[in-house]
């Protein structure tokens, strides 16, 4: 089995690709292919075939080459963040739309080869639920209408009708996973706006300061990482056919508010670690949360077989156990 996995030099890039190499993912690909703009690491202690290289995505015919190679599925996790992809326009369409339709053409064009077997991969793509907007209920149905009001979820958005699109006619058998906010990320702070709901726990757990720049009130839906690679893999192997036509879905996960977030990293952590948190309005952040989805009835994903974490607390003890040895 051949998996090619874009944007292998992420956070969820490289957990997938560990996860897929432990043996313990259920798939046993015996040739891999990690594509990032940078380098992606070599997978330790794999003995298949490994290729890794530095490209970018965006540019036209840069995806055609591996998809040549005809890999079996194809996680397509390439893309910039909601911060960045809202502040720099260009590079938010030219990196989370153009990647995605270079990539989806490239497959169509492969499997048109003449006097060749079909191809039809299973491609997972990383969608987001920014891709619902305001005027939305507190608990969004499966079958509630595309409204993002930003790029980033705009672009996302688009990538779901594409991959819907490409599906329907036959060119592969595509999935869009709605991801939840991952939480808690491991490494630095990135540009997405949802950045803080991870830096009020990450930094409190290594006794560094974090700056909370919302309301204790807003409240938001959560996955931890470990969930979000098991939704990847659960993606990759089910049966695709009761999703019919609508390709992507919500996936399961932990609603929570900031207050619930503080209160399970003082059961974890205690007083102390709550105290690292600074809170500093800021506007602009404010206004971007004030649009975004707080809970989901994910029927369809759960029905799939999709699985979340337990509660707020329990992502909280995922990362102490995959990113600090267990101890606080």
């Amino acid at each position: 089995m051949h998996i090619l996995i874009l944007g292998a030099a992420g956070m969820l890039g490289r957990k997938l690709t560990d996860r897929l190499v432990s043996g313990t993912a259920g798939l046993s690909p015996d040739t891999l292919t990690l594509v990032d703009v940078v380098e992606p690491l070599a997978p330790a202690g794999f003995k298949g075939n490994v290729t890794r290289q530095a490209v970018d995505l965006s540019a036209a015919g840069v995806v055609d080459r591996f998809v040549a190679t005809r890999p079996d599925i194809i996680f397509h996790l390439a893309a910039i963040v909601s911060g960045e992809a809202e502040a720099d326009m260009d590079k938010g369409y030219r990196v989370n739309l153009d990647g995605t339709r270079y990539l989806l053409e490239a497959i169509r064009q492969e499997g048109a080869r003449a006097n060749t077997e079909k191809y039809y991969p299973r491609v997972v793509f990383t969608s987001s639920i920014a891709v619902f907007g305001t005027p939305m209920p507190p608990v969004i149905p499966d079958d509630f209408n595309l409204t993002p009001l930003s790029s980033y979820g705009t672009q996302k958005a688009i990538g779901e009708l594409l991959l819907a699109d490409y599906s329907r006619r036959g060119f592969l058998d595509g999935i869009g996973l709605r991801l939840p906010t991952i939480c808690v990320r491991p490494g630095k702070p990135n540009l997405a706006a949802s950045g803080f709901f991870s830096s009020i726990i990450r930094e409190p757990l290594v006794g560094q300061p974090a700056v909370l720049p919302v309301s204790d009130k807003v409240r938001h839906w959560f996955a931890s990482p470990r969930a979000a690679i098991g939704f990847l893999i659960h993606a990759a192997t089910c049966d695709l056919a009761p999703l019919g036509g609508r390709r992507s879905l919500a996936l399961p996960g932990v609603t929570a508010t900031v207050a619930e977030e503080i209160e399970a990293l003082r059961s974890v952590a205690g007083e102390a670690a709550t105290r690292l948190i600074t809170r500093k309005a800021d506007p602009a952040i404010e206004r971007l949360v004030s649009n975004w989805p707080e809970a989901f009835d994910t029927q369809r994903a759960l029905a799939l077989g999709f699985r979340a974490d337990a509660s707020f607390e329990a992502i909280v003890r995922v990362h102490i156990e995959e990113e600090l040895g267990g101890r606080v």
